[in-house]
């Protein structure tokens, strides 16, 4: 009974005590740098195996299968897998998937890999 009778003015008193506070004001928002202007995308879906020779240069591999091409191009910096289907009959082959990785097989960003191959041949 003697720790109730004491809790209950302490309560009280915090109680009237947090009514004292003042209010805070509101966080001011954090100022951040300018987003960087995006590099322009390099479209490899849809194209041939011609037009990758075009941009990249010649393929360190080129793997033909029966319903399949893959074109491997690689530098110092990263690896670009370009897949090769032919999507209705009679066509030619294109990129219809594009794998890019670092040289340790870690996974990249495509854009990224395409730019350096095509600045470092």
């Amino acid at each position: 009974m003697k720790r109730i009778g004491i809790a209950l003015p302490m309560m009280g008193t915090a109680m009237l005590l947090s009514g004292c506070v003042s209010p805070q004001a509101a966080p001011r928002p954090v100022a951040t740098a300018p987003a960087a202007p995006q590099e322009k995308p390099i479209h490899l879906m849809g194209a041939n195996a011609k037009q990758l020779i075009a941009q990249f240069g010649q393929p360190r591999l080129d793997i033909r299968e029966r319903t399949v091409r893959k074109l491997q191009f690689r530098n110092d910096r990263c690896v670009l897998d370009a897949y090769l289907y032919t999507t209705a009959k009679g066509k030619e082959a294109v990129v219809t998937f594009v794998d890019a990785r670092l040289p340790d097989g870690r996974d990249t960003e495509q854009n990224g890999c395409a730019r350096t191959l095509l600045t470092r041949r």
